[in-house]
């Protein structure tokens, strides 16, 4: 893989990982038009490391504060449900586990069936145009309430696992699912980018048990780091993009080039 190569495919990861696009949806897409197929999964652990450190850093104060409440819950186990009602990040972080169990199951059960997803690019076009249909739905959705519920963590992680299908946007169809679910907009997003940490820490747990036996070779070593520092820097600002987009109202904007991109891969695929 040239340096250019992997600039490109660290850019589409970072940006689709979080704009409700389809990150796994583009990637193969661009892999299919442009000609560029990665043989192992090296590049791809780096990649996902580097958009897993994005929603660290420009999370970092939710994150220290769900694990200072974690830790602070251990010292008052016997005392656990005045804690859970009593403390908001410890709420946080017991629906982001509950929410992350939908996607490890879906995960160790159906990895099969998802990763035969990934070499149908038609299947993968038709799953854009069901993302776009999500999207536009949530012009429609009113807010109900302003902080996350059980139900909203329940949903959201079914959304989540759903989005493990290629062309199914994770941000998109969890927020959109938040959203639907009566759950305030900023609120529906931020949940959802904090529920992408398990799943994202998961995914890349998963796959370097693979790397670790196929070491690294020298020329791999540009190439790799170029791809994850563009796909962190890409991730951090795709948050941003994106929240900022959320707050005026635009989130179903997203749905017109979902549609856009996912027909023009039907009608090439197709044919």
């Amino acid at each position: 893989m040239s340096v250019l190569e992997a600039f490109f495919l660290g850019l589409v990861q970072g940006l689709t990982e979080f704009l409700p696009i389809s990150s796994s949806g583009h990637l193969v897409l661009a892999q299919e038009w442009l000609g560029v197929h990665v043989d192992d999964i090296t590049f791809e652990v780096f990649v996902h490391f580097g958009t897993l450190l994005a929603v660290l850093i420009f999370f970092k104060r939710d994150v220290l504060n769900m694990v200072s409440a974690v830790l602070g819950w251990i010292k008052n186990i016997p005392s656990s449900g005045a804690y859970f009602k009593a403390n908001p990040e410890f709420r946080m972080a017991v629906f982001i586990m509950i929410g992350s169990v939908p996607a490890a199951i879906a995960g160790l059960f159906f990895a099969d069936l998802y990763e035969k997803a990934y070499a149908l690019p038609f299947l993968v076009s038709c799953m854009l145009v069901v993302t776009g249909v999500i999207l536009l739905g949530t012009q429609w959705a009113s807010t109900k309430h302003n902080s996350v519920k059980s139900k909203d963590a329940i949903m959201m992680g079914i959304a989540q696992a759903l989005a493990i299908m290629p062309g199914i946007s994770r941000s998109g169809s969890t927020i959109g699912v938040g959203m639907f679910m009566g759950l305030e907009k900023y609120e529906a997003a931020r949940f959802s980018f904090l529920l992408s940490l398990p799943a994202i820490m998961g995914a890349t747990l998963m796959k370097i048990a693979g790397l670790l036996e196929n070491p690294l070779a020298f020329d791999q070593v540009l190439p790799i780091f170029i791809g994850t520092v563009t796909a962190f820097a890409s991730g951090y600002l795709a948050i941003r993009f994106l929240l900022d987009l959320i707050r005026r109202g635009k989130f179903s904007y997203f749905a017109y080039y979902c549609f856009a991109v996912g027909i023009l891969g039907i009608i090439l695929f197709g044919m």
